[in-house]
């Protein structure tokens, strides 16, 4: 597997917790492209559809240091201590950004665990719960779609993600949520501008992420391949509402669009990357341009 972090880079001083029950894999029993389509919905929306594939276990609150994750390498060998690692380079690079800015809690997710927005499990994938300031993450999700689904979900495809559950966090504690409250679905939606943005927002992490440094001035992270980023905007490929309506069997509706479509994500995790944060006003653009 290509590296992401630097072998030497300390990475200890994070604050992600591990929490749950340890349930099992959820979608254990469903196959065929419908599958991949509910998964990867799940995975990357946050939308708990586990009415479709059976229920999940409750989980406890317990919450534990991710252990042994002190070091890159360690990142490099486990999801779950990468996802930890990368809290501090995202949060390091908001800090620099963002007068004022407060890291979100992060829990990495062992089966399931109950929260103020619902259950967090590896049947509703990443989300950002704003009343909590939490970025919850079942880790479960990248080996589920590596082994049985032959999808990639690479090393940068997940920082990616919980980059994506950050810009969350950016957008709730800057006010952009409250200014800009979900008013229904549609492409034209604010439901779809703010997740567009939040793609924009990890996009402009990604392209910023070798700049933020361990307390020894190591940086955290190598600068990211061509297949990497090329596997990051797959993701973002994969999530969009018409791609996933396609391969559900359906036909695109943009009616009922949340997140944007496959070239929308794409296109402003691109704008994200090549231009930072400040070119993710997504609020700004006219509908037929967004």
């Amino acid at each position: 597997m290509p590296m992401t972090f630097n072998d030497n880079a300390r990475v200890g001083g994070n604050t992600a917790r591990r929490r749950g029950g340890g349930a099992a894999l959820a979608g254990g029993g469903v196959v065929g492209l419908g599958a991949i389509a509910v998964l990867l919905f799940q995975l990357f929306t946050g939308t708990d559809i586990s009415g479709f594939i059976g229920p999940g276990s409750g989980g406890s609150t317990d919450q534990s240091e991710i252990a042994n994750c002190e070091l890159g390498s360690d990142a490099n060998a486990r999801d779950d201590c990468r996802l930890a690692a990368a809290s501090l380079a995202i949060d390091q690079y908001w800090g620099e950004q963002i007068q004022g800015y407060r890291a979100p809690q992060l829990i990495i997710v062992d089966g399931s665990t109950s929260t103020q927005c619902g259950t967090a499990s590896n049947q509703t994938g990443p989300f950002y719960c704003p009343p909590e300031e939490t970025v919850y993450v079942d880790p479960t999700f990248f080996a589920l779609l590596r082994e049985q689904f032959d999808a990639s979900a690479g090393p940068l495809a997940q920082l990616y993600v919980l980059a994506h559950e950050y810009g969350h966090h950016v957008q709730q504690i800057t006010g952009i949520t409250q200014e800009h409250p979900s008013n229904g679905t549609g492409a034209d939606s604010n439901s779809v501008r703010t997740e567009l943005q939040a793609d924009c927002f990890a996009g402009a992490w990604v392209g910023n992420m070798t700049e933020q440094e361990d307390e020894n001035g190591v940086p955290f992270l190598e600068a990211p391949t061509s297949q990497q980023i090329a596997d990051a905007i797959n993701a973002a490929q994969a999530v969009g509402d018409d791609h996933i309506q396609q391969e559900s069997g359906g036909s695109v509706n943009p009616e009922t669009w949340t997140h944007g479509s496959s070239e929308q994500r794409q296109r402003w995790f691109q704008t994200g990357y090549r231009g930072g944060f400040t070119a993710c006003d997504t609020f700004g653009v006219p509908g037929g341009s967004l």
